[in-house]
């Protein structure tokens, strides 16, 4: 009886650890296929524009959408049923410590209804504004809302989480373009992985990474309540396994080496691109002094025109004047004028009379009346024109005509 009950615990014990070994191959499973799925992504943007059609892009939506629903919680109902749930609920709540984010305008679109839909669209458009990483990143870190939403083992709440954000970073470097009103928005339809691409994935030597060494990082890196204890048998170092490490650390050589082929490379552009736009800017520069040179020679040729300009104008008003002065003289000098001031005269003779005769008044008018009385005031004297009283009245010029 004993031994019955010793065979069941150990075969319980064995059930669970085989359960653990499947939960923990199957993260990790999740996780490499995302990385393979973001390089393809990143190889083929290369050449072409990132779009709905893309399988690439399919495929990663699909592997992102399986590990963000990894052991996702259902909500319990009123009933105490529970109800499968999409990874869009635990989105919107865990994402909106995001500036400037998308959730509002997701949850308000017109042809997108169901939950999972939103999540596709909340994919999209997070890639198309190059925050998916920044969203992801912010949701992992609160933590007590990531508890809430998924269970033990889930991949958001292991080691690989981090990683998870680091690997979707590259995707910011792509140009996206998505039509939210596509087919690929519905939510009748579950996230189907095709693993058949990466059955056959192979590296280029240009980009050669030590993935044994992450998955055997990975494969040691979960936490206590998801990765079983004493699995497998112990590691020995034989003579293949050394000769494996010295493969890996040739392959890391190599790389280095690449990195750095590529990086002086690059300096060495940056360099030529740093002298062609120091020798634009002198360019620039004397060209700019050329034109405020030219441009303060046109000034002062402007300032001397409109000198001139003034110089002339005082001399045209000078002449207007002049002119006026020499019309006046002629007028005065002119007979019909001299009989109009003797009309004038006779005008005034008639209206003094009835009235006292007044000499002063009479010599007045009689100096008027002369011819000589329109000179210029300087050539006048008092002793010839302004005569007295007495010696005016029997004057040629006082009689009426």
């Amino acid at each position: 009886m004993a031994s019955f009950s010793l065979g069941g615990l150990n075969a319980s014990s064995r059930r669970r650890s085989i359960h653990s070994r499947n939960a923990t191959v199957e993260r990790r499973n999740l996780i490499t296929v995302c990385r393979f799925s973001v390089k393809t992504l990143i190889d083929r943007s290369c050449f072409e524009t990132i779009d709905d059609s893309s399988p690439e892009f399919n495929n990663f939506a699909a592997i992102l959408e399986q590990i963000l629903s990894h052991r996702l919680k259902g909500q319990i109902t009123w009933f105490g049923y529970e109800s499968p749930r999409s990874f869009w609920d635990y989105i919107k709540v865990a994402c909106r410590k995001v500036s400037h984010n998308c959730i509002c305008s997701i949850e308000n679109m017109e042809n997108v209804s169901s939950s999972r839909a939103k999540g596709r669209a909340w994919i999209r458009v997070a890639l198309m504004e190059k925050h998916l990483s920044e969203y992801i990143s912010t949701a992992l870190r609160d933590f007590k809302t990531t508890r809430r939403f998924y269970e033990d083992g889930a991949i958001v709440l292991g080691e690989e989480a981090n990683m998870l954000a680091g690997m979707l970073l590259g995707l910011n470097a792509i140009d996206f373009s998505f039509c939210l009103k596509g087919e690929g928005l519905d939510g009748n339809y579950p996230a189907v992985i095709d693993y058949t691409p990466y059955l056959k994935f192979t590296q280029s030597s240009d980009s050669i990474s030590s993935d044994e060494e992450e998955l055997r990082t990975l494969g040691s890196s979960g936490s206590e309540s998801s990765t079983p204890d004493n699995i497998g048998p112990p590691f020995i170092m034989d003579e293949n396994s050394w000769f494996n490490k010295c493969k890996r650390v040739e392959q890391k050589y190599r790389l280095t080496l690449e990195q750095k082929g590529y990086l002086e490379e690059l300096v060495r552009l940056r360099e030529n691109q740093l002298a062609e736009s120091i020798a634009q800017k002198k360019v620039l520069r004397q060209t700019i002094e050329a034109m405020e040179l030219a441009q303060k020679m046109e000034k002062e040729q402007l300032e001397y025109i409109i000198v001139e300009l003034q110089d002339q104008l005082k001399s045209f008003h000078s002449l207007d004047q002049l002119s006026a002065d020499v019309s006046l003289s002629q007028t005065s000098l002119d007979p019909s004028h001299s009989q109009d001031g003797d009309g004038k005269s006779h005008g005034l003779s008639l209206l003094s009379e009835g009235k006292e005769d007044t000499p002063s008044l009479l010599g007045l008018c009689g100096s008027l009346t002369s011819v000589a009385s329109y000179k210029s005031l300087t050539s006048l004297k008092s002793s010839e024109y302004l005569a007295s009283p007495t010696t005016e009245m029997t004057s040629p010029g006082l009689t009426p005509s």
